[in-house]
C-alpha cells in the first residue's frame, strides 16, 4: 500500500478511532472532550494529505471489502469527494469546539453518547466523499442515516422522539423504495455502478426511461430535500442546535445533493442527459422547491425552523445548477456546497448562542439582541449575507456562477429563480439584523446576560470568517473542479 493510499485509510480509521476513544473516556469529560478535537483535526490532516497526494497526480483508490462479485467497497479520490470531505472534516473540528462550550452551559445528558455518534456520523461521511461506486456510497448514505438518528431524538422527550421518527421514516423509505431500486436498475442496464466520467448509461437506456431513472435518484436521495421529500428536515430541529448544524452544514444535507450530483456527472452524464426533454421537469421542480422553501421561511416566528426552510431552498440552488447542464453553473454548485456550508453553520451557531445566552428561539423576541450580544449577531449578519448572495461572502461568488452558467445557455428560468429566491432570502434574513440592532430592546430579558461562552463564539467568528475568505480564495476551488466539468468558458 503507497503512502497515500495509507492516508486514504486513515481518514476512515481515525473517525472509527475516535469513537473508540470517546467511549472508553466516557468517565472523563475533558479527556472525552481532548479526544474529540484530537480525532477531528487529525482526519482534517488526513483529508489535505490525500488532496496533496491527488494535486500531485497520484491515482488514489482502495478496494476496502469484496461485498459482491464484481462489486467491492471501493474508495476513489476525485475533485467533487475531496471538496465535501474538506468540508466535513474541518467543520467537524469546529463543531466540536462550539459543542463544548453548547454542551456544557446546557448541563445536556448522555454528551458521550453524542459526541460518539458525531464521530460514527464522520466516519459515514468520509466514506461517502470518497465512494468509487453507487454500491458504496449507498451503503455509508444508509449508515448516515442510522448514525444520525440516535442525535436528532438525543434531548429524548416526545417531541423528539415523534421528530426523530419523522427524520428516520421518509429518508429509509425514500431511499429504500426509491434510491436502491434506481441503483439495482443502472447496474441491470449498465451491467457496472462504477463512477466514470460522461457517464454509464449513454447507449444504454433508451432516453424516456433515462428520465424516470433521474426522477427515482432526484426523489430517492431525501437528503437533498427536494419537495416533496423535504420534511424530515424541518422535524428534525427538535435536535441540540450542534445536531443541527450536522445535519444542515456538515454531512446529511449535503451528502444528499453531493450523491445528486455525482449522478448527474458520472452516471448520467451531462451530455446523455442533454438528449433527455423530459430532464427539464426536474430541473422545474428543483426551482419550484427554491421559491416554496422560501415562501415558508417568510412566515416563521422560530428561529430554527426558520433556518430550515431556508436550506430547503438553498440546497435546491444546487441541485438546479447541476440540473441545468451547464459547466459554470455546475462549478458554481460546487462552490456553493462551501458557501452554504459556512454560511448556514455560522447562523445555527448563533442561534444556538442566542438561546444558551438569553433562552431565546423566536424572530420576535430578538429585537435589541445585537447590543447585547455584538460578535454573535455580528456572525449572524455575514451568514444571511451569504444566504443572500451579495459581496463580500462566498454566497456572492457561487450565485454569480450559477447565473452566469444559466445566461451562457439562455436558460432565463433557472436566471429568473436565483433572483426571486435572492429577494426572498434579503426579505426574511434581513429584517432579523434590524430587530437585532436597530430596535430597542421591547422585552427585558428573564435575566442579564452578554455573549454565549467562549467556545461558541470561537467556533462562530471562525464559520463567519471562512464566508469572508471563500470569497477572496475561492479559485483553487474552481480550479479543481474545472476538471470534472471540463472548462469554464
Amino acid at each position: 500500500m503507497t503512502a497515500a493510499s495509507t492516508w486514504l485509510l486513515l481518514t476512515l480509521a481515525i473517525p472509527l478511532l475516535g469513537a473508540l476513544g470517546v467511549l472508553a473516556a466516557h468517565r472523563h469529560a475533558n479527556t472525552r472532550e481532548a479526544i474529540t478535537l484530537v480525532s477531528a483535526a487529525a482526519l482534517f490532516t488526513a483529508v489535505v494529505q490525500v488532496l496533496l497526494g491527488f494535486v500531485a497526480g497520484r491515482e488514489l483508490t482502495l478496494e476496502l471489502w469484496p461485498l459482491f462479485p464484481g462489486l467491492p467497497l471501493l474508495l476513489k479520490v476525485e475533485p467533487l469527494g475531496l471538496l465535501f470531505a474538506l468540508l466535513a472534516s474541518g467543520l467537524w473540528l469546529v463543531t466540536s469546539v462550539y459543542s463544548i462550550g453548547y454542551l456544557r452551559a446546557k448541563h445536556e445528558e448522555h454528551q458521550t453518547r453524542f459526541y460518539l455518534l458525531f464521530a460514527i456520523a464522520l466516519f459515514a461521511t468520509v466514506g461517502l466523499a470518497f465512494a468509487g461506486n453507487l454500491l458504496t456510497l449507498f451503503v455509508f448514505y444508509e449508515l448516515l442515516t442510522l448514525s444520525t438518528y440516535p442525535l436528532v431524538t438525543h434531548v429524548g422527550n416526545p417531541q423528539a422522539m415523534a421528530g426523530g421518527r419523522r427524520y428516520l421514516g421518509i429518508l429509509l423509505l425514500s431511499s429504500i423504495g426509491l434510491f436502491l431500486p434506481a441503483i439495482l436498475w443502472t447496474l441491470q442496464v449498465s451491467g457496472t455502478l462504477d463512477f466514470v466520467p460522461g457517464g454509464i448509461l449513454s447507449g444504454h437506456l433508451d432516453p424516456q426511461y433515462a428520465a424516470l431513472l433521474l426522477a427515482l435518484f432526484v426523489l430517492g436521495v431525501g437528503k437533498a430535500a427536494v419537495m416533496p421529500m423535504h420534511r424530515w428536515l424541518p422535524a428534525a430541529m427538535v435536535a441540540p442546535t450542534p445536531v443541527s448544524a450536522l445535519l444542515h452544514a456538515v454531512a446529511v444535507v449535503k451528502a444528499g445533493v453531493f450523491t445528486l450530483t455525482k449522478v448527474v456527472i458520472y452516471i448520467f452524464g451531462t451530455g446523455y442527459l442533454a438528449t433527455i426533454p423530459a430532464e427539464r421537469l426536474l430541473v422545474y421542480l428543483a426551482g419550484f422547491t427554491v421559491i416554496a422553501a422560501s415562501l415558508v421561511a417568510l412566515r416563521q416566528d422560530n428561529l430554527k425552523r426558520l433556518l430550515a426552510y431556508s436550506t430547503i431552498s438553498q440546497l435546491s440552488y444546487i441541485v438546479l445548477a447541476t440540473l441545468s447542464l451547464s459547466p459554470m453553473a455546475q462549478i458554481g454548485a460546487a462552490l456553493h456546497m462551501l458557501a452554504h456550508g459556512f454560511g448556514k453553520i455560522t447562523l445555527f451557531f448563533a442561534a444556538g448562542a442566542i438561546y444558551v445566552a438569553a433562552n431565546k428561539t423566536q424572530v420576535s423576541q430578538l429585537d435589541g439582541i445585537g447590543r447585547r450580544m455584538p460578535w454573535t449577531m455580528a456572525a449572524f449578519a455575514i451568514g444571511a449575507l451569504t444566504m443572500i448572495g451579495v459581496p463580500p461572502t462566498g454566497g456572492f461568488i457561487s450565485k454569480w456562477l450559477i447565473v452566469a452558467g444559466a445566461y451562457s445557455q439562455d436558460d432565463y428560468f433557472v436566471m429568473a429563480v436565483i433572483a426571486a429566491s435572492t429577494a426572498l432570502n434579503a426579505l426574511y434574513f434581513l429584517p432579523i439584523l434590524k430587530r437585532a440592532f436597530f430596535n430597542p430592546e421591547s422585552i427585558p430579558p428573564s435575566r442579564d446576560h452578554g455573549e454565549a461562552p467562549w467556545p461558541m463564539r470561537l467556533a462562530l467568528l471562525i464559520t463567519a470568517g471562512a464566508s469572508l475568505l471563500l470569497f477572496v480564495f475561492h479559485a483553487p476551488v474552481i480550479e479543481l473542479e474545472k476538471s470534472i466539468v471540463l472548462v469554464l468558458p
